[in-house]
């Protein structure tokens, strides 16, 4: 369970990298629409698994292999949008959320 500083920096996080996402779109994700669906930070907090969808773009898996690739540079916007909040920025691994796909199914199926 996490702690509520955990929470805290988890939701100030999501919210700054939604922003970061929204500002380099074309340069990260090949101009894909980045919605960040949750971030979860470490017990340590210096990892922290950001879950997204991308949508506007054909190729998910590409628009996610050039997100990992300017993992760093996402990293040193959010030191920089972040800095008198916190004092280190945790390393990033990040996912593709697929739970609306799963849920489309799900409701596909029962009809």
């Amino acid at each position: 369970m996490a702690t509520v500083r955990q929470n805290k920096i988890s939701e100030l996080i999501k919210r700054e990298l939604s922003i970061v996402f929204q500002q380099n779109s074309g340069r990260v994700a090949q101009g894909a629409m980045v919605t960040v669906t949750t971030v979860r930070v470490s017990k340590d907090l210096s990892v922290a698994k950001a879950y997204l969808s991308l949508f506007g773009v054909k190729d998910i898996q590409a628009s996610y292999k050039d997100i990992v690739k300017y993992k760093g540079f996402i990293k040193n916007e959010l030191a920089r949008n972040m800095k008198n909040q916190l004092r280190k920025v945790p390393d990033f691994e990040f996912f593709i959320d697929d739970s609306l796909d799963y849920a489309m199914e799900i409701d596909r199926l029962l009809k």
